[in-house]
């Protein structure tokens, strides 16, 4: 069974694993765990841009509207702005743009800001996506986690693992960093499942996540970026290199690792795809979890096409 050999896929990588793969303009379903709630971390982003190009296309705000982010309004992130020690002026377009395609914190934040968390929500709500949760911006989001690991605020949590001593010391934090990890999915904060992601996907692709010209802006920029390590790398090979992959990642270093988005072949045929991980020990091998979300992505989708996940 499909199944059987998808969770052999996560096992061997040293995970759980959450997947859903969808035709997106037929029937066609293949879950593992679909169902189960998991931490979103940045895939949640997808939701974001989605409600800012909604309330684009209703005329309620201007992409060319230039924000000022300062040094002060950083959210910890290992790239673009949340690197940057100077005020900048940007437009709101091209925030977004962060966002979606480096996966930029502090960009993210910004754009929450402007479009307001309750419109995310209720959008996702009004679409049938009741388990999809986020309590706020990615900064409270890390605050809640270093709270939830018992300490007063990210900053001071991750001050605790650079200071973390013996090897076991580390190990203790992370896997109490693992457990609020959970924590936080089960009580939907940054939460989601693999089959409202995939769902999402399948309505945006089919324009009816939104007005149509709000799901095409969102395609285009996901589709800018260019991380391939995850789901596209599945579809490297000659036998699949032809196949458009668009997706949205999330990572939380050595413990999250998800992708979610769209697979398209020159045929016509299309698929909505999230994969959504969890390594079963803290800092587990990243590199062997990353490569298995392409390994089952690939395989769901064959099996979608062909009737086996071998072709």
């Amino acid at each position: 069974m499909i199944e059987t050999e998808l969770e052999s896929v996560f096992a061997a990588a040293g995970c759980r694993g959450r997947l859903v793969a969808l035709e997106i303009d037929g029937p066609g379903r293949v879950s593992v765990r679909g169902d189960e709630l998991a931490v979103a971390a940045s895939s949640f982003k997808i939701a974001v841009g989605l409600e800012l190009f909604c309330q684009r296309a209703a005329g309620e705000l201007d992409l060319r509207e230039r924000l000022r982010l300062l040094p002060t309004q950083r959210t910890p992130g290992g790239q673009g702005f949340s690197l940057f020690e100077d005020e900048v002026e940007v437009s709101l377009r091209d925030v977004a743009r962060m966002m979606l395609t480096i996966s930029d914190n502090t960009a993210t934040d910004a754009v929450i800001r402007r479009v307001g968390p309750e419109r995310i929500s209720a959008r996702l709500a009004a679409l049938g996506l009741k388990r999809t949760e986020f309590s706020g911006t990615v900064q409270e989001f890390f605050n809640g986690l270093g709270r939830a690991v018992g300490f007063a605020d990210y900053a001071e949590l991750m001050r605790a693992f650079r200071q973390a001593g013996p090897s076991d010391e580390l190990a203790d934090l992370g896997r109490r960093f693992l457990a609020a990890c959970s924590l936080l999915s089960g009580s939907k904060s940054n939460a989601t499942t693999a089959a409202e992601m995939a769902r999402l996907i399948r309505l945006i692709w089919r324009d009816e996540a939104g007005p149509a010209e709000a799901c095409a802006a969102l395609r285009t920029v996901m589709g800018q970026q260019k991380l391939t390590r995850k789901m596209a790398n599945g579809f490297a090979d000659d036998d699949a290199a032809d196949a458009q992959v668009v997706t949205k990642s999330g990572t939380i270093g050595g413990l999250v690792s998800n992708d979610v988005g769209a697979v398209q072949f020159p045929d016509g045929r299309r698929y909505a795809v999230a994969v959504l991980t969890e390594a079963l020990v803290p800092g587990g091998a990243g590199r062997e979890i990353d490569a298995a979300i392409g390994t089952a992505a690939r395989l769901a989708v064959e099996y979608l096409r062909t009737g086996s996940p071998g072709g």
